[in-house]
């Protein structure tokens, strides 16, 4: 019999440029750099994604929505956490609780916190509202790696997400 309960571990990294769109945990934060990336790059949903479906064994999000395709060209990453989410809810379980930390030297994350939490949260519900995903089920950290490393050297973002999803039907 399988466990109650499924931990999921997600990372991923993306370089920042210039000129181009920041976006962490659904929100647009403004600076000179931004993401590079087939989507728009928010490597906050796409390791929150990973951890999803890492959690059930279900491969990675480059498997289910590679970067080679013209349809995620572009695509907001808050439809692949919904498709990722809707694969999760199909196999009997939600989401328990994620924990999520952002790998950043600049610019400052702590501001747009709240905000991500609450986008994370109301996207995640969309998905089934029958099992609504709470503010204070999602946790979003910040933190510099001090300067040191890619991240330190403000070439590019590192996220890593852990998930516990819990079986809701038999």
């Amino acid at each position: 019999m399988k466990s109650r309960f499924r931990i999921g571990n997600g990372y991923d990294v993306h370089l920042l440029s210039p000129g181009l769109r920041l976006v962490l945990g659904g929100v647009d934060i403004p600076h000179t750099k931004g993401l590079v990336a087939h989507s728009d790059g928010d490597v906050a949903i796409h390791a929150l994604c990973d951890a999803l479906l890492g959690a059930l064994s279900l491969g990675d999000i480059g498997h289910h929505f590679p970067d080679t395709s013209a349809e995620f060209k572009g695509i907001d990453s808050k439809i692949l956490l919904e498709r990722s989410y809707a694969l999760i809810l199909d196999k009997g379980y939600r989401l328990v609780n994620a924990d999520i930390t952002i790998l950043l030297q600049k610019p400052k994350v702590a501001p747009y916190i709240l905000k991500m939490r609450e986008t994370l949260a109301q996207t995640l519900s969309k998905v089934n509202p029958d099992f609504p995903c709470a503010i204070d089920d999602i946790s979003v950290k910040a933190t510099t790696t001090e300067g040191a490393g890619f991240v330190g050297r403000e070439e590019g973002v590192a996220v890593y997400a852990t998930v516990l999803v819990e079986k809701i039907c038999e």
